[in-house]
């Protein structure tokens, strides 16, 4: 088999499935906390704390971070390691650090804004939804960490919709570039919006925030040594 049928057949199928893990475990979890059983199965995941909600928020949001930072570590990797096949899981990456994010935001903006408002009557009612809507841009308005964390849901929004072929070839690569450029803008948001929601403790979100300096300082540098004008060629007469 050549570099490029082993990375199509057997390391993005692998990947994939293990990129799905988180969620399986997640999804297990929230059924869990539904069914009054927080503390399924601890010896994989470990107890759910007295507040399960919360645990699965930040663990959602936890997923999407560290998968945005390994859709921005894949250019360097393949710089520092001359791996040309890594480009390859740039784009599965960056979709799975949108999955995530919506996961986060879903949870945040269902189980726990619309279930807390206990609103009567029936799901998809005028008064409802407007209930409800009003209730999660109320949040969005006033409490920072989550303007900040919905502003980089947003940029990450337009990156998933225009991730496939054709979307590249309808946009031309220029565009399409200067577009995915906004995955930089969510990189550093998305640790202020994590430092911002925690309480005390900072070392996670510090600890993931200088990971995002580290490789956008990478990609700076390079780009810094791109621009440089080549050194003239001195001649002898």
């Amino acid at each position: 088999m050549t570099e490029n049928q082993i990375t199509r057949w057997l390391l993005k199928p692998a990947v994939f499935v293990a990129a799905l893990v988180p969620a399986v475990v997640l999804f297990y979890l929230t059924w869990g906390a539904y069914n009054g059983n927080p503390s399924a199965w601890p010896a994989l995941t470990g107890n759910l704390s007295a507040n399960p909600l919360e645990d699965i928020t930040h663990r959602t949001g936890d997923w999407a971070l560290r998968f945005l930072c390994i859709t921005l570590a894949v250019t360097p990797l393949r710089r520092l390691t001359g791996w040309n096949g890594a480009i390859r899981f740039r784009r599965m990456m960056g979709l799975f650090a949108f999955f995530y994010a919506t996961l986060h935001f879903l949870t945040w903006a269902i189980l726990d804004r619309y279930i807390s408002l206990a609103l009567p009557g029936s799901v998809f009612s005028f008064t409802t939804v407007r209930t409800f809507a009003g209730s999660v841009v109320d949040d969005v308005y006033k409490r920072t960490f989550i303007t900040v964390g919905f502003a980089a849901f947003v940029a990450l929004l337009p990156l998933a919709l225009t991730s496939t072929a054709g979307m590249i070839r309808r946009l031309g690569g220029r565009r399409w570039r200067r577009l995915h450029q906004l995955i930089y803008f969510s990189a550093v948001a998305v640790p202020i919006h994590y430092m911002l929601s925690v309480k005390s403790d900072i070392r996670s979100p510090a600890a993931y925030g200088l990971i995002v300096v580290i490789l956008l300082g990478l990609r700076l540098y390079w780009a810094r040594v791109r621009s440089r004008p080549a050194p003239a060629v001195r001649t002898t007469a």
